[in-house]
């Protein structure tokens, strides 16, 4: 009985350790209303974690993006607008937080580039296709010899 009792505590042991080695941490910060909460979970979904680079602020697990969470929810409570709580982040981060840089003249080059991309794209598609129903218009003269080798393959083919 014994060695019972002591083989489900081993079990139960095992368990919670491998449980607790799996476990993430869960954000228990107390908003002052369901707007708030909301709002500060749009706003941390929107800005992107300057550590893990290709996650937002809600799906990364680094200490950094904690401690961001943590700064937008408590700005969100304070009564900031979205505009102050995203001029903060970037002023500390620069615009890599944003998913959606500004349009400005630093960024034309990525929100014009690929309809530039694409407009050259159909520019080169449009004078290929051109040139060649050009090419195939133009009619080649058959030599003497050619023209009398395929008169006699369409007399055969006619019999």
């Amino acid at each position: 009985m014994k060695t019972f009792i002591a083989l489900i505590s081993a079990l139960l042991l095992s368990i919670s350790v491998l449980g607790s080695a799996v476990a993430t941490p869960v954000d228990t910060y107390e908003f002052k209303s369901v707007d708030n909460q909301k709002r500060a979970l749009e706003l941390a979904h929107s800005l992107r974690c300057p550590q893990c680079q290709n996650q937002n602020l809600i799906d990364s697990n680094s200490p950094v993006a904690q401690d961001l969470r943590l700064e937008v929810y408590q700005m969100v409570d304070a009564g900031k607008a979205d505009e102050e709580i995203i001029n903060f982040m970037t002023s500390r981060y620069g615009e890599f937080v944003l998913y959606k840089p500004k349009m400005e003249a630093k960024t034309y080059a990525l929100w014009l580039g690929p309809i530039g991309l694409l407009l050259i794209g159909l520019l080169i598609g449009f004078i290929f296709v051109r040139k060649q129903r050009i090419s195939g218009a133009v009619e080649q003269e058959i030599s003497a010899e050619d023209q009398a080798e395929l008169d006699k393959l369409l007399k055969r083919a006619s019999k």
